[in-house]
């Protein structure tokens, strides 16, 4: 079975790609192009329908400046593609194809539902009206390139039996992240097949693991597939908590402080949200800083994390208040009688959410000395604790829970105005399998489009 187009990957890039391709002029000036889209899972979109907690955060309404600042590889690579389809004009395709969009806190567009399953129905029924076939459940085995009468045809093999061929052929087939959306690879080995050069791939986006937050020895089967397939760090996501672990674990942090150090010298700055989760620590401001933190623990660097509680008052001011908090606490009439712990629990109060204070004395043990039934609390060592709660990182959530993966198919092999590979001719890729990542944010999924948009236009443009 012949098609002008052949789209590996039916996820946001590739639907997208089938848009781009079946309603875009060609050569011959016509209008449509016969197109394939090759999606092993069952259903599409299974990436999208987990994008933002199930609400699909698809884009970021920043303008380039402020949007390339949150790209961390390759921005030069995403601009043709962003400015091909702008995050208004990606609002604006949604909107025309019956999706009402909302906007809001950071620029962050969602659908007015919060359902991310009608952003992948609307995909699916633009590139299915324009004429696109999708066909589910076709797991591509290999792809050949040949020439045929002068000209070069590809001809994909399915794991069922089936043969299509086409002059043009996409890859979007996602990274490695959420390998159970059917996310596996696939496209790496594809583009390493065809001789393309691959930056090595790692988890962004992904918890960040502190010593003593999982207990000591994972199960049989989380070394296993470490030892198999998983780079330097890699904590697998269902290894069970420790009691540390067990305390702080749903608790979930506004507006602190948090310093990535990287062998002692620090790497990052941010201010922002935070979760403690089953898998460590994330949250938008620990998945900024969590792209550097596994990098450098690949490369065998040491990491820490430093947590400010009170980012918005200096050392001195936050001395006086807790002093004065603690004068308040000792002088009340009901804490007679009590033990030092709880008087402390009580001050801890006033200073952090209640649920927080059990993982904090758990982990910051040093702000009382003394005997048991005689503690003195120490104000200096609990204010350096408020302001640089220190988690010394052990390791990282990979591919199994991270949200992207960084690196993949090397900028140096892709035309940025296309998105067509140098070393084929006729082959594109786009999505998550480029050497192209960023902050959460919308931003991600914003790249998978844009860079499918153009893939696919570039390619119905040269038929």
């Amino acid at each position: 079975m012949h098609y002008d187009i052949i789209i590996i990957g039916g996820g946001a890039a590739g639907l997208m790609a089938a848009v781009g391709a079946a309603g875009t002029a060609g050569k011959e000036g016509l209008d449509r192009k016969s197109v394939l889209v090759l999606e092993k899972m069952p259903r599409p979109g299974r990436k999208i329908v987990i994008t933002g907690k199930g609400r699909c955060n698809f884009t970021n309404l920043k303008g380039w400046p402020e949007f390339s600042a949150h790209i961390r590889a390759n921005s030069n690579l995403a601009r043709p593609s962003f400015f091909n389809l702008t995050p208004q004009a990606l609002i604006d395709f949604f909107e025309s194809e019956g999706l009402p969009v909302d906007v809001e806190r950071g620029d962050r567009a969602f659908p007015h539902s919060h359902k991310s399953m009608d952003v992948v129905d609307t995909l699916y029924n633009a590139a299915v009206r324009k004429g696109t076939v999708v066909k589910t459940g076709a797991e591509v085995a290999g792809i050949e390139f040949e020439e045929e009468y002068g000209e070069h045809i590809f001809a994909v093999n399915c794991t069922d039996g089936d043969r299509y061929t086409s002059s043009k052929l996409i890859i979007a087939t996602g990274g490695l992240s959420y390998p159970n959306t059917g996310s596996t690879g696939d496209g790496l080995r594809f583009a390493r097949e065809f001789g393309i050069a691959l930056k090595p791939c790692f988890p962004s986006l992904t918890a960040l693991v502190p010593k003593g937050y999982k207990l000591a020895e994972p199960s049989t089967a989380t070394l296993v597939a470490r030892a198999l397939n998983s780079p330097a760090g890699h904590i697998d996501r269902s290894a069970e908590l420790s009691l540390t672990g067990s305390s702080l674990c749903g608790i979930q942090l506004k507006n602190v402080g948090v310093t990535l150090l990287v062998n002692g010298c620090r790497a990052q700055e941010l201010e922002g949200d935070i979760d403690f989760t089953d898998g460590g620590i994330e949250g938008p401001a620990g998945f900024s800083v969590s792209r550097s933190a596994v990098k450098a623990i690949i490369n065998g660097g040491k990491v820490a994390l430093l947590l400010n509680l009170k980012p918005g008052i200096d050392t001195a001011e936050l001395t006086d208040r807790v002093n004065s908090l603690w004068n308040e606490v000792k002088s009340d009439s009901r804490s007679e009688g009590k033990t030092m712990k709880v008087l402390v629990k009580i001050l801890l109060g006033k200073l952090m959410p209640w649920d927080l204070i059990n993982g904090f004395l758990r982990c910051n043990p040093g702000i009382m000395t003394g005997k048991k039934g005689k503690e003195i609390l120490k104000i200096n060592a609990l204010v350096e604790a408020l302001t640089e709660w220190r988690f010394d990182i052990e390791g990282y959530v990979g591919y199994e829970r991270c949200v992207v993966t960084a690196g993949g198919v090397s900028g140096d092999e892709i035309i940025p105005k296309t998105l067509e590979t140098r070393r084929v001719p006729g082959l594109y890729i786009c999505g998550e399998l480029l050497d192209i990542d960023a902050d959460t944010g919308g931003y991600n999924l914003h790249i998978a489009f844009s860079t499918g948009l153009l893939a696919g236009q570039s390619a119905a443009k040269s038929l």
